[in-house]
């Protein structure tokens, strides 16, 4: 898959809605040509602060074997030209040249999570409905494991504007306690950040323009964030697989696109409708301007490039 493989800020999607969509489970993970990058990171990340990353509730073992089996088999019959058996206990990844041992003593979630670009993240049912029981999380956007594990969906979605005692809430709740095992599901979120990181435990914020930071400064490390959000009911535990994937586009490329004109024009109008309390939650209180004024630099570039591309034609 190429750069912006999914664009929800074009006008297809709406910010701060479920937006909820069945997901076929061919396009469940997803690798690409940064597999290797995104696996090597992971691999920094667990070596250097596992503690950080990696987190589970006693009592999930089995629960992570099961999402390890699905993972091992998935990859295996979907990507063979990326994966393969090295033996009865390990898999190899051709664009990594590594192999991982299935059987090894280390908690089956993690051994999951060094095979695919996804986070991973279990859910499981309690008397103040679904908490975070264990998770593989190495690329958060704006938000810490260890601040969130144990806790309840709600507890976990304090602070995000229309979630918790609204409608938002209300229907994720619904979802989880309904999802059956067949109909898996899957939805998009975005955000800007100021560069290319995929480890974001803390928020980040854009600087605005100024006299020591210009348009072409901002265009060149600006990226747009994308989040692949899937849920899937594991068949034996009965615990839910959340799954993360983050794709993560460089603002400037916006350009370089067959619609650029469209998604530019979708990325500002859905900017500019944030709400107060949106743009604060996306960290854009002090940038959006700025961001808005990169955007029509590059819409301008469009044009620009259309009208020569245009005027070539009829002097051929």
């Amino acid at each position: 898959m190429s750069r912006f493989a999914y664009t929800p800020y074009d006008g297809s999607k709406t910010p701060f809605t479920v937006g909820l969509e069945p997901l076929d489970l061919a396009h469940w993970i997803e690798p690409d040509r940064f597999l290797a990058s995104h696996l090597a990171e992971k691999a920094r990340l667990f070596a250097e602060r596992q503690d950080k990353v990696f987190a589970a509730e006693e009592g999930t073992h089995a629960a992570q074997q099961e999402v390890l089996d699905l993972i091992a088999a998935h990859v295996l019959k979907q990507f063979p030209q990326d994966y393969s058996r090295s033996d009865n206990s390990s898999i190899s990844i051709r664009s990594t040249g590594g192999r991982i041992d299935l059987a090894s003593a280390e908690p089956p979630l993690l051994t999951a999570a060094k095979l695919v670009q996804e986070d991973l993240v279990l859910m499981r049912a309690g008397e103040d409905g679904y908490r975070l029981a264990a998770a593989a999380l190495c690329f958060p956007s704006s938000w810490a494991l260890l601040e969130k594990y144990g806790r309840s969906m709600t507890q976990i979605h304090d602070g995000v504007p229309d979630f918790n005692g609204a409608r938002m809430g209300q229907m994720t709740h619904r979802i989880f306690e309904r999802l059956a095992v067949e109909r898996p599901v899957w939805r998009l979120n975005w955000s800007l950040y100021p560069d290319g990181a995929l480890h974001n435990p803390v928020p980040r914020r854009i600087a605005p323009l100024s006299a020591d930071r210009s348009v072409d400064e901002l265009l060149d490390t600006i990226h747009l964030r994308v989040e692949k959000q899937s849920l899937r009911r594991l068949p034996e535990s009965g615990d839910i697989l959340f799954m993360i994937r983050i794709y993560h586009d460089p603002l400037r490329q916006l350009a370089e696109q067959p619609n650029a004109a469209e998604l530019i024009a979708g990325l500002k109008q859905q900017l500019l409708g944030l709400t107060k309390e949106q743009r604060a939650y996306k960290g854009l209180c002090d940038s959006l301007e700025s961001v808005v004024v990169c955007l029509d630099a590059l819409a301008d570039g469009v044009n620009e490039t259309s009208a020569d591309q245009n005027r070539q034609k009829v002097c051929e």
